[in-house]
C-alpha cells in the first residue's frame, strides 16, 4: 500500500519545517493529532486519552504510539513508531522516542493543542528544555500558503459564493433559520463540499455576532446575515453577506455602507510589508468615525486554510508583518443591539502588490 509518507509535500514540508526549526532554535517539534500534524504529513492518528504524538527533530522524526491504533496509522505514514500498551503505559516509549528524535534537545515547541496532561507528560520528559509553541514553527509556515493550497482556497469560495445564491433563492415567508441552514449543507454536498459552520441569523437575531442557528422564521422587512463555510479537500471557506427579505429596516442601508467601507480601506492596507494590526486598525477608523465604533465589538479577521480560525489574527495587538501567500478574512460589522447587525466577509490573498479577494459575490445587499 502506498504511505502518505511517500506524497511529495510531506517530505517538502518535513524539510522546511526542519529550516524553520534550525532558524528558530528548536531542536524537537512535538504534535498532538490535529491540524498542525494533518497539514504536515496529510493524516492524523485517532485522538483520545491515549497519549498519541509525533516528534521532529532536526535529522529523525518518529510517533509515540499506543499498540491499539498502531497497525491502522501504519497505513498512513512510514515514519517509525514507538509503541506503548495500556498494561505499561506511555513513559518508556515516550523517553525512547525522545532519544532517537533529538536526544540532546535543549529547545522544544510544543502543539498549542494539545491535551494538557500529554503535554505536562512530555514536559516533565523534558525537564531542563526551553519551551515554545509549535504556532512558531508548524504555524508559521502553514501562514504561507503555496499555489497549490491556495487554488483549494480559491475553489473552496467558489462553492460558498454558490451556497450563499442558494439561501437567497430560498428565502420565503415563514422558512427558519435552521432550514435555511439545510439549504446550505445541502448546496455544499451537491458541490462536494462538507459544511464546517452555518450562521443563519434573522432580523435582531443578525446582533448577535455568533448567533446560534434555530427556530426564528422570516417576514417581510427582516434582514438575514448569512455566515457559511464548508471544507473541500482539506482546505476551508468563510464567507458573509447580507440579504433582506423585503425592503430593509430604516437606517439599514446607510448601516451598510459603512460597514462595506470598513472592508475596502482594510483591503487597500492588506500589502506585505505592512503589519496585522494596521490592516484592523484601518477598518476600524472607518467604523469609529462614522459613530459606530462601540458596536465593532471583534477583531477585523483570522486565517484561513485547513482550519477556519488559524493564523495570522487580524487584531490591533497584532505586529506580525504580512508576507505574500498569507491568507485571512476581512470582516468588520457593526451590531445594534435590538435591531440588526451587519458583517460582510471576504477572505483575502496577500500578493506581491497588495491583496487578491476570492469570492466573486457583490457585498451589497441582495433584497428579495
Amino acid at each position: 500500500m502506498a504511505h502518505d509518507a511517500a506524497k511529495p509535500y510531506v517530505a517538502e514540508r518535513l524539510a522546511r519545517l526542519r529550516q524553520k526549526m534550525e532558524a528558530t532554535g528548536t531542536d524537537l517539534v512535538a504534535l498532538a493529532p490535529g491540524a498542525h500534524l494533518r497539514w504536515l504529513l496529510g493524516f492524523a492518528p485517532a485522538a483520545d486519552e491515549r497519549p498519541s504524538l509525533c516528534l521532529i527533530g532536526r535529522e529523525s522524526a518518529c510517533f509515540l504510539m499506543p499498540a491499539l491504533n498502531a497497525d491502522d496509522s501504519r497505513q498512513h505514514t512510514d515514519l517509525r513508531f514507538f509503541e506503548w500498551k495500556d498494561d505499561v503505559g506511555p513513559a518508556k516509549a515516550l523517553a525512547e522516542a525522545i532519544g532517537f528524535a533529538a536526544p540532546k534537545a535543549r529547545r522544544f515547541g510544543l502543539d498549542e493543542t494539545m491535551r494538557a496532561d500529554h503535554a505536562l507528560m512530555l514536559t516533565d520528559a523534558l525537564a531542563g528544555c526551553g519551551r515554545s509553541f509549535a504556532s512558531e514553527t508548524v504555524g508559521g509556515l502553514r501562514m504561507i500558503k503555496t499555489a497549490d493550497e491556495i487554488a483549494l482556497l480559491k475553489d473552496n469560495a467558489r462553492i460558498a459564493d454558490i451556497a450563499q445564491v442558494a439561501v437567497r433563492d430560498a428565502l420565503a415567508e415563514g422558512i427558519s433559520e435552521s432550514e435555511l441552514a439545510a439549504v446550505v449543507q445541502e448546496t455544499f454536498a451537491a458541490n462536494g463540499a462538507r459544511t464546517t459552520f452555518a450562521i443563519l441569523a434573522i432580523g435582531p437575531n443578525s446582533a448577535y455576532p455568533h448567533h446560534h442557528t434555530g427556530s426564528s422564521t422570516l417576514k417581510r422587512g427582516d434582514i438575514v446575515l448569512v455566515d457559511i463555510g464548508g471544507i473541500k479537500n482539506g482546505y476551508n471557506s468563510d464567507i458573509t453577506r447580507m440579504a433582506s427579505f423585503g425592503e430593509p429596516p430604516a437606517g439599514y442601508r446607510d448601516v451598510h455602507w459603512v460597514v462595506d467601507a470598513a472592508v475596502r480601506a482594510a483591503m487597500s492596507a492588506a500589502r506585505p510589508g505592512v503589519s496585522a494590526r494596521s490592516v484592523d486598525l484601518a477598518a476600524r477608523q472607518v467604523i469609529t468615525d462614522a459613530g459606530y465604533g462601540d458596536f465593532f465589538t471583534h477583531r477585523t479577521g483570522h486565517g484561513l486554510g485547513t482550519e477556519v480560525h488559524e493564523q495570522p489574527y487580524i487584531t490591533s495587538a497584532n505586529e506580525l508583518v504580512l508576507e505574500e501567500g498569507m491568507v485571512f478574512t476581512i470582516e468588520p460589522g457593526i451590531y445594534l443591539p435590538g435591531r440588526f447587525g451587519i458583517r460582510l466577509e471576504e477572505v483575502a490573498v496577500v500578493t506581491a502588490n497588495g491583496c487578491e479577494i476570492l469570492s466573486g459575490l457583490s457585498r451589497d445587499l441582495a433584497v428579495v
